[in-house]
């Protein structure tokens, strides 16, 4: 089996500090996602998602999981004057929160929020979507992954985040949440055997699945 060097600190520190500091919205909400405690999406992911957002074109996104908005946030900003996120959270007072950021960078007109929960919330979304990002709760996750795959137009994309579960899901780190990671060890063996996708898992941030749908 293939293996790659083992990914340092010091190098995941080296590859951030190649883009420089954060600034404004971006800066704003990575420091209080950090001094509230708030679950936030990690910088490389953030900045894996504009990219892929960029690489497939996308106008239309649905994302599962606002929280304060960085990830929305990532993804407005590689999108045409044209494009949309349709974000899904049942808690108003961080979405409420992430307006005000989506504002001050400019993008708070092609962001909509849908306050309340997700399994409610997809089955009432039309779509097709370009491009769809799911990091909310984690013993959902099958159920997200099954509505955002009928939302997806074919060929497009799905990104998923925290699928190596800070070390619990392959046995790294001893397991203190242990429905959650049943949960996503279950869903990233059904996940990179989809039928409806080519997908895998890259080893970015906490795990970062991406899958594009079948024609």
């Amino acid at each position: 089996m293939s293996r790659t060097m083992a990914i340092t600190d010091t190098d995941l520190d080296y590859l951030e500090s190649l883009h420089g500091k954060l600034a404004g919205a971006f800066a704003s909400i990575d420091g209080e996602g950090g001094r509230d405690g708030i679950p936030i999406v990690a910088t490389g992911v953030g900045r894996a998602l504009h990219v892929l957002v960029r690489a497939t074109a996308a106008r239309s996104v649905v994302e599962v999981g606002t929280a304060i908005g960085y990830s929305a946030l990532w993804m407005a900003t590689a999108l045409p004057a044209d494009g949309r996120i349709d974000t899904i959270d049942p808690d108003t007072a961080r979405t409420d929160r992430a307006r005000r950021f989506w504002d001050e960078a400019g993008v708070g007109t092609k962001i909509v929020v849908h306050s309340g929960k997700a399994l409610d919330v997809l089955p009432a979304l039309a779509g097709p979507y370009d491009f769809a990002f799911i990091d909310a709760l984690k013993q959902e996750y099958e159920g997200y992954l099954a509505h955002t795959v009928r939302l997806l137009r074919p060929g497009g994309a799905v990104a998923v985040d925290n699928l190596l579960w800070g070390g619990r899901a392959s046995g790294a780190r001893v397991d203190d949440r242990v429905p959650d990671t049943q949960a996503i060890r279950s869903f990233n063996a059904k996940f990179v055997s989809h039928p409806q996708l080519d997908a895998t898992i890259l080893s970015v941030g906490d795990g970062l699945g991406l899958g594009v749908k079948r024609s």
